[in-house]
């Protein structure tokens, strides 16, 4: 690679493959070409970025034990916005350093790369090697310790937050997802949102479902001191969506034809794919659709999958009739909900 210094202007560019100046101005030097003190006041503020991405790696893993998420949404709004914010500044640092160092403190000459045959001699290895040292020349790493050191440091300790993060992904669930507070008897309920408490529980009567409707539907009782535990947890492992039909549209296999009543079904709101809430019903075509990687499920046909990456249908939750006429479970669901993949940890 050879090259030419500054050819702002137009005569230089003539020469070179007949290629003519547009109108180009002259390259001007920058402030920090020009004085050494302007280039250490820039050194001092990329060093100040990379300085700043370590402050928001190591807030990040302060925040990630003093803010532990609990069982209200505000603790795991806290957690979440104090994570992220140390994640963002960790990153947003590193970028905007490296960029005001490129920007102002490396090599600014103007040149042409002259194209050559690409080989693998000696020769070529050696033009190759001083290239990268000409690259250490040219970007002050070898001149400017400052910089380089809070560079080294900051992304040293920049993937300490994913080690963070890949432990939150385990254990996985085990047998946890084959049971749920659902189970003979339970009656349905009308999520009310939040954490539900029993004495703001609606009860839902099979006359009350009318065709096309739906429902966002808990177990009554989720609010009990057994289940006060992990409220949040029980609530989305338990999450169903009601819906009724009219009973000539269902397709029902033979052993399943008694998990419905007169057209209203039950099934798990967790999406098969990963556990996305799956909340978007289509009345006309009986569909359900998961917002986030587009699973669609036919309702009349026991929620098999008929579009997207899901694997397998929704769990549907066998139902009937208590005696004052309100909708209860007549077990837990037969199959584990949520992802497909959690089946390998059964026992």
């Amino acid at each position: 690679m050879t090259s030419k210094d500054h050819f702002g202007g137009g005569s230089q560019l003539e020469e070179l493959n007949g290629f003519t100046n547009p109108g180009l101005p002259e390259h001007k030097p920058r402030v920090t070409d020009r004085d050494p003190k302007a280039a250490k006041i820039a050194e001092r503020q990329v060093a100040a970025w990379f300085i700043l991405s370590m402050v928001g790696t190591i807030w990040f893993i302060v925040s990630y034990f003093l803010f532990t998420p609990g069982e209200t949404m505000q603790s795991i709004r806290l957690h979440n916005t104090s994570v992220g914010l140390g994640a963002a500044v960790a990153m947003f640092s590193i970028g905007a350093g490296a960029v005001l160092w490129a920007k102002n403190l490396m090599s600014d000459h103007e040149g042409i790369d002259e194209r050559h045959d690409i080989g693998g001699s000696e020769e070529d290895q050696a033009v190759a090697l001083e290239i990268l040292h000409q690259a250490k020349e040219e970007s002050g790493i070898a001149r400017r310790p400052l910089l380089r050191n809070t560079l080294i440091a900051a992304l040293a300790i920049a993937p300490l937050p994913a080690v963070l993060v890949f432990r939150d992904l385990g254990p996985l669930p085990g047998d946890k997802m084959f049971n749920t507070l659902w189970g003979k008897g339970v009656r349905l309920i009308q999520d009310p949102g939040g954490i539900p408490s029993t004495e703001s529980e609606r009860p839902i009567r099979a006359q009350d479902v009318t065709i096309g409707s739906a429902y966002h539907v808990l177990p009554s009782g989720i609010g009990n001191e057994e289940n006060a535990e992990h409220p949040l947890n029980e609530k989305a492992k338990a999450a169903v969506l009601l819906m009724r039909i009219d009973p000539k549209e269902l397709k029902e296999e033979p052993d399943r034809k008694e998990w419905s009543h007169e057209g209203i079904v039950a099934y798990s709101k967790i999406c098969t794919h990963v556990g996305c809430p799956v909340a978007l019903y289509e009345h006309q075509t009986h569909h359900l659709l998961c917002p986030c990687h587009q699973s669609t499920f036919d309702v009349t046909e026991h929620c098999k999958v008929i579009f997207g990456p899901a694997k397998r249908p929704l769990p549907q939750l066998p139902i009937s009739v208590d005696s004052d006429g309100y909708l209860v479970a007549q077990s837990d669901f037969p199959e584990p909900v949520g992802p497909t993949f959690w089946e390998i940890n059964h026992p």
